[in-house]
């Protein structure tokens, strides 16, 4: 999450600096590339992420519905909730990737254009959704912060010791 973050500032950069104060790229086939890379770098950094997210956004969810209420940030539902729709269409347009890579010829190898222009728009599609994550992901670590910190249910009020007697006294 923090390499997505880190492309989304250098893209944030690149975009204020190589477009017009309406927004409209000043080069639209060098905008074009830089954009592509970006959602390939975003793609990239959210693959280790891929097989656990949903593990860890269950988690989290669990963790959400046991902590006490004043221990929960109000926008946690909210973000738990954009992540959990954001994996759901990254993980279709994943099989739609499958798909197409499959449909591909058996000349279109990762160089080639036909490769190449496939995956680029794929990288475009999951995009906004690998944006949720690099966005809202940190709600995920912030609950299970939350989790750990709070006192469980389970476990007693510590008593406080009583006062020893003075041992001097016989």
């Amino acid at each position: 999450m923090k390499d997505s973050k880190k492309i989304l500032d250098a893209w944030d950069t690149y975009s204020d600096e190589h477009t017009d104060l309406d927004g409209w790229p000043y080069d639209d086939h060098a905008y074009g590339l830089r954009a592509s890379q970006r959602d390939a770098d975003t793609a990239a950094a959210f693959e280790p992420l891929r097989y656990g997210a949903r593990h860890l956004l269950a988690t989290a969810e669990t963790q959400l519905t046991q902590l006490p209420e004043n221990a929960v940030q109000g926008r946690w539902v909210y973000q738990l909730g954009v992540l959990r729709d954001a994996l759901g269409r990254l993980d279709e347009l994943h099989e739609q990737w499958l798909g197409t890579r499959d449909s591909l010829p058996a000349t279109a190898k990762p160089g080639t254009a036909d490769f190449d222009d496939a995956l680029a728009e794929h990288h475009a599609e999951s995009w906004s959704y690998l944006d949720d994550w690099a966005t809202h992901g940190k709600a995920v670590r912030e609950v299970n912060t939350a989790a750990r910190n709070a006192r469980s249910p389970l476990a007693p009020v510590p008593a406080s010791a009583p006062a020893r007697r003075n041992a001097a006294r016989k």
